[in-house]
């Protein structure tokens, strides 16, 4: 088992080294309580932060830690715990290999093994899709338009792309993107499967210890669509009662106040809603929503959890996601994630209507 493989564990060669050693995970789970934890943190840091942790510094360790996280994630099984794993592995992964590509020749001499650019496009087939440019490199229109589909920003757009024999130039900083992109996909390739039972049971502890993670942590992100047909079960019928006038007891207001502001709704758009509301003030409603901001307190609140919603009795209406979530972010979220690009378009558009024509009136 090489260092090479430690870094970079998704390529074919270390699932080869893993094979060769003849690895049984099931007695790896049970007996090496070092690649369990290590494994626990690389999805525990992949859920808070983005990243996969500190390697280890064994080398077996931190290989092995690779394929106990996919079994730890596929035993969470949330929408939200894999993709936020695949993106953290092939975060990760970008920051290594940008930086052994941009290492000086003296620093390539040295004995330590490190991946190339070439290496990894031969990874990802894609060694006749990546040509050189006179700036940057040439990629074939297909690959582009699967690696760069979740990319944000005008500049990805096909239309403003530089187009020229069935083939789009990029530079070399994206092509680390699109690259990172690739690695992702393999990482979440196969997540979540069926997990044998006795590795299940051995590792039951670890699970629980990632959903209250999941649970506790407030997985909100740069939301910039309101979409309430996608709002989760329990936050549609607390927006139908705000909207019909009735009354709400504190934790409910609290509970889709957090909501609302988790995904990106102003105090103003908030304050405007709850205008219908019997007892509204407007002062009060104001401050509480500054205060759940962070605004006038030292504290940003999250939303409720699920198991929250459930014991003040705001949890109704549960849908077959409901069941496989912990959280009402990560409900919309997983929402916002299958919708299609052109929904969203549409909704935006159509809420940008709305806001003009009332900006007239």
């Amino acid at each position: 088992m090489q260092p090479l493989h430690a870094r970079y564990p998704f390529l074919a060669a270390a699932r080869e080294a893993v094979e060769t050693a003849a690895v049984d995970l099931g007695e790896v789970v049970a007996t090496d309580e070092a690649v369990t934890e290590r494994a626990v943190e690389r999805v525990e840091h992949a859920i808070t932060d983005g990243s996969v942790g500190d390697p280890h510094r064994r080398t077996r360790v931190e290989l092995l830690s690779y394929p106990v996280a996919r079994v730890l994630v596929s035993l969470v099984d949330t929408h939200v715990c894999t993709r936020k794993y695949a993106q953290a592995e092939a975060e990760s992964a970008q920051e290594r290999f940008s930086q052994e590509f941009a290492a000086t020749t003296e620093f390539k001499s040295t004995s330590t093994e490190r991946v190339s650019l070439d290496q990894l496009l031969a990874e990802f087939d894609l060694a006749s899709a990546v040509t050189d440019a006179a700036e940057g490199y040439w990629v074939e229109v297909g690959t582009y338009l699967d690696l760069a589909a979740d990319q944000r920003g005008d500049h990805w757009r096909l239309v403003n792309r530089p187009l020229a024999d069935g083939r789009v130039r990029i530079g070399s900083e994206e092509l680390h993107v699109l690259l990172k992109q690739a690695i992702r996909h393999r990482v979440a390739e196969g997540l979540p499967f069926q997990v044998p039972d006795p590795i299940a049971d051995e590792l039951d502890d670890e699970v629980e210890r990632l959903n209250e993670v999941l649970a506790e942590l407030d997985l909100t992100r740069e939301i910039d669509t309101v979409v309430p047909e996608l709002f989760p079960p329990c936050m549609q019928a607390l927006l139908d009662k705000v909207q019909k006038g009735e009354h709400l007891a504190h934790h409910s207001r609290f509970a889709i106040a957090a909501f609302l502001t988790s995904i990106g709704m102003t105090t103003d758009e908030i304050v405007d809603l709850f205008n219908v509301n019997p007892g509204f003030g407007e002062e009060a409603t104001r401050y509480q929503v500054d205060h759940i901001r962070g605004d006038t307190s030292p504290t940003e609140y999250s939303t409720p959890a699920c198991s929250t919603m459930q014991s003040y009795g705001d949890c109704v209406n549960m849908d077959d996601l409901c069941e496989r979530i912990s959280h009402p972010m990560a409900y919309y979220e997983q929402k916002i994630d299958d919708a299609e690009d052109e929904e969203l378009e549409d909704w935006r558009d159509e809420n940008d209507d709305g806001e003009d024509e009332a900006a007239e009136a």
